[in-house]
C-alpha cells in the first residue's frame, strides 16, 4: 500500500484529500506545517508527497528546495495551490516537483496525478549535498555567506580545514546546478585545452591537496595558469599547511597562488545546540544515498553528541563529526542510534566524562532538564571538594556570590551547615 503524504495548513484541505485517498486504498499521513513534514518525510519514507505552498512557517517551495538541496527528493512530490501562476508551477518544477495542481482540486485531476506519479519510477537523481540543506543552522548559514561572498570575487579559493566529502559539500554549492564538474584527485593523464575548455562555467575540484602525485600538481599548475583566459574556476581543500607542500618540493609559484585566497572551517567548539541538526542532516544524507543502512537518532544520542568535548581546530571537530555520524549508522544494530552506541563510538579523550555513571541518564532527558541536572551534579561535586567553602566555589564557577546562592537554591542543592567561610 502506497504511503501518501499530504502537507496543508487548512484542515479541511487535509481531510477532504484524506477521504478522497483512504477511500482510493492510500495510506494517508497528514502535515499541518513544514516541520511536521519534514519528521513524517525521515520517518516513514513516504512514496508520494502533496505539498501546499502557501504555509505560514516555511512555504512548499522553500520546502522542496530544501529536500532538493540534500538530496532527500526521494520521492515524487506535487505541488498544490490555490493561487497558482505559471512562475510558481515552472519554479517548482525546476526544483523536482513532479506535478502542479490548482485548488480547488477536481477529483479526477487529483486521482489520475496520483496514480502518474506514484507509477513514476525513473526518479529525478539526487543532487549533490550542499551547505543550503543545513540553512537552519546559524554557524553553518554563517559560514556559507562568507564562502559564497569570498569566491564571488576569486576564480580560485583554498579551502582549509577541510578534505574530502566535507570539502565537497562547500564546493558543490558554489558551482551552479548541471554545470561542468571535474575532481581532479581522479585524473591521472595530463590535462588539456580542451579539457579546460569544456569545463565552462563549471569547477576543478581538489578535494585533498596533500593527495596529489606529481602528474596531479603538474595539472593543477597548468589549470591555474588558463584561469584568466577561460571561464572556470577552482576549489581546493587541505588540512596541512602549505608550507609542508613547499618543503614536499611543491612549486612556489604553485603554492604562492594557492594561498592568496583562502577560507577556514568554522569550528563546532561554542556551537553544540547546533550540533544535532547538523548531524540528523547528515545522517538522513547517508541514508538515503544508500552509504548506511536507515537509521534515524534517538534524544539521548543527539544530547551524547552535544556533550562531545569538540576540539578548537576545524578540521578536526567537523571530520569527526562526519566520521562519527557515519559509524554510528554502519556500527548500530538497532534503527535507532542510542545514548550507549555513541558512548562506544566516541573518541578516546571523552571517553572519562562519558564513562561517569551519574551522566547517562542525562542522555535521555530533554536538553534543559539535562542542563538541570548537570550544573546540580557540578555544584555539589566542587561543593564537596571545597569543603561547602561557597567564596571558593564562586571563584571556581565564575558566579557572583549573591547569583550562586539563588543557582543553587533553584537546583535545591542542600549546602549543609558549613555553607560559609
Amino acid at each position: 500500500m502506497a504511503i501518501i503524504l499530504v502537507v496543508d495548513d487548512e484542515v479541511g484541505i487535509r481531510e477532504l484529500l484524506s477521504e478522497i485517498l483512504i477511500d482510493e486504498g492510500y495510506d494517508v499521513r497528514l502535515a499541518e506545517h513544514a516541520g511536521a513534514a519534514r519528521r513524517i518525510r525521515s520517518d516513514l519514507r513516504p512514496d508520494l508527497v502533496l505539498l501546499d505552498i502557501w504555509m505560514p512557517d516555511t512555504d512548499g517551495i522553500s520546502l522542496l528546495k530544501e529536500w532538493h538541496a540534500g538530496g532527500h527528493l526521494t520521492m515524487p512530490v506535487v505541488m498544490m495551490s490555490g493561487h497558482g501562476t505559471i512562475d510558481t508551477a515552472v519554479e517548482a518544477t525546476r526544483f523536482g516537483a513532479f506535478d502542479f495542481l490548482e485548488k480547488p482540486i477536481a477529483l479526477q485531476k487529483l486521482l489520475s496525478t496520483v496514480q502518474k506519479a506514484l507509477k513514476h519510477e525513473a526518479h529525478p537523481a539526487r543532487p549533490p549535498l550542499t551547505l543550503e540543506a543545513f540553512a537552519r543552522s546559524p554557524l553553518v548559514r554563517e559560514f556559507r555567506r562568507r564562502l559564497e561572498q569570498t569566491s564571488a570575487k576569486t576564480s580560485l579559493l583554498l579551502l582549509k580545514g577541510a578534505t574530502g566529502p566535507l570539502a565537497e559539500i562547500c564546493a558543490r554549492t558554489l558551482n551552479p546546478p548541471r554545470a561542468p564538474w571535474l575532481d581532479l584527485n581522479t585524473v591521472t593523464s595530463p590535462l588539456t585545452q580542451e579539457t579546460l575548455e569544456k569545463l565552462a562555467g563549471g569547477m576543478i575540484f581538489v578535494p585533498d591537496l596533500g593527495a596529489l602525485g606529481k602528474m596531479q600538481q603538474m595539472n593543477l599548475a597548468f589549470a591555474v595558469d588558463r584561469l584568466e583566459k577561460l571561464n572556470f574556476r577552482i576549489f581546493a581543500a587541505s588540512s596541512t599547511p602549505l608550507a609542508a607542500f613547499a618543503e614536499a618540493g611543491w612549486d612556489a609559484k604553485l603554492i604562492a597562488r594557492l594561498g592568496e585566497v583562502w577560507i577556514a572551517m568554522p569550528a563546532l567548539a561554542g556551537h553544540a545546540d547546533e550540533l544535532p541538526e547538523i548531524a540528523s542532516l547528515l545522517l538522513t544524507n547517508f541514508v538515503e544515498r544508500g552509504e548506511v543502512p536507515p537509521r534515524r537518532f534517538s534524544t539521548g544520542a543527539l544530547n551524547a553528541l552535544r556533550l562531545l568535548p569538540w576540539q578548537a581546530n576545524g578540521e578536526a571537530n567537523w571530520g569527526e563529526l562526519y566520521a562519527l555520524v557515519r559509524n554510528l549508522a554502519l556500527t548500530s544494530l538497532e534503527e535507532e542510534i542510542a545514548a550507549d552506541d555513541v558512548q562506544r563510538v566516541m573518541p578516546p579523550e571523552a571517553a572519562e566524562f562519558h564513562g561517569m555513571p551519574a551522566l547517562a541518564p542525562l542522555f535521555d532527558q530533554p536538553l534543559r532538564e539535562a542542563r538541570d541536572a548537570f550544573e546540580k551534579l557540578y555544584f555539589e561535586h566542587h561543593l564537596r571538594l571545597e569543603g561547602g567553602n561557597m567564596t571558593k566555589l564562586a571563584e571556581r564557577s565564575g558566579l557572583e556570590r549573591t547569583h550562586l546562592y539563588r543557582k543553587l537554591k533553584q537546583l535545591d542543592v542542600r549546602l549543609g551547615k558549613r555553607h560559609e567561610e
